[in-house]
C-alpha cells in the first residue's frame, strides 16, 4: 500500500523583506552628483536614496543611470546637484510586498529599484536582480550582477576579435 503524500502547508510567498538590501545608503538632495557616484561605487550599489537633510525622510532616488545620462550630456558632475536628477517621491513598497507584486509594480512602471518603508520608516532597497532571483529560485550566492556583466562584456569582445570562431 502506497503512502499518501504528506500535506505541508503551501509556502508564504517571498516579500521584499527577504531579498531586500539593507542597510540604505543614503545621500542629501543637495549633494552633488560627484558624490553620488562616489558613494555608488563604494556601496557597490546602482541606486542611492535622496533624504531631505532636516528630517531624513526619503525624498527621491538617483540611479546610476541618471548620473550616466548627466556626464552624456556634458555636465560635470562636481556642478551638478542631485535634486537636479533625481526622481523626486519615489514609488516605494513596504516590507510586506509580495514579490510578485514588487515585480508588477517594476515592470509596469519601468523601474529597476524600489525603496522598502517598513514601521520605522526606510529600511532597504530592492533592486530588478533581486527580485529575478526569487522569482527564478537562483542561488543568490553566485556572481553579482556586475560580475556577470564584466563576463558576459569580455566574452562579446573576445567574440569580436575572433569573428571566425565558429559559434
Amino acid at each position: 500500500m502506497a503512502d499518501a503524500p504528506a500535506e505541508h502547508p503551501a509556502p508564504s510567498p517571498a516579500t521584499v523583506a527577504d531579498v531586500m538590501q539593507p542597510p540604505v545608503t543614503v545621500v542629501e538632495q543637495n549633494d552633488h552628483v560627484a558624490a553620488a557616484a562616489y558613494l555608488m561605487k563604494r556601496a557597490n550599489a546602482t541606486a542611492l536614496i535622496v533624504t531631505q537633510a532636516q528630517t531624513g525622510q526619503p525624498v527621491g532616488i538617483i540611479t546610476d543611470a541618471d548620473v550616466s545620462r548627466a556626464v552624456a550630456d556634458g555636465k560635470n558632475p562636481n556642478d551638478v546637484r542631485i535634486y537636479e536628477l533625481m526622481t523626486a517621491s519615489p514609488t516605494v513598497v513596504n516590507t510586506t510586498t509580495s514579490i510578485r507584486d514588487a515585480a508588477m509594480v517594476m515592470t509596469s512602471r519601468r523601474f529597476r529599484h524600489l525603496p522598502v518603508v517598513g514601521d520605522t520608516g526606510l529600511v532597504g532597497i530592492v533592486d530588478i536582480t533581486d527580485v529575478c532571483r526569487e522569482l527564478l529560485g537562483t542561488d543568490t550566492s553566485g556572481p553579482s550582477a556586475a560580475e556577470t556583466d564584466r563576463g558576459e562584456a569580455a566574452a562579446v569582445r573576445q567574440a569580436s576579435a575572433n569573428p571566425a570562431s565558429g559559434d
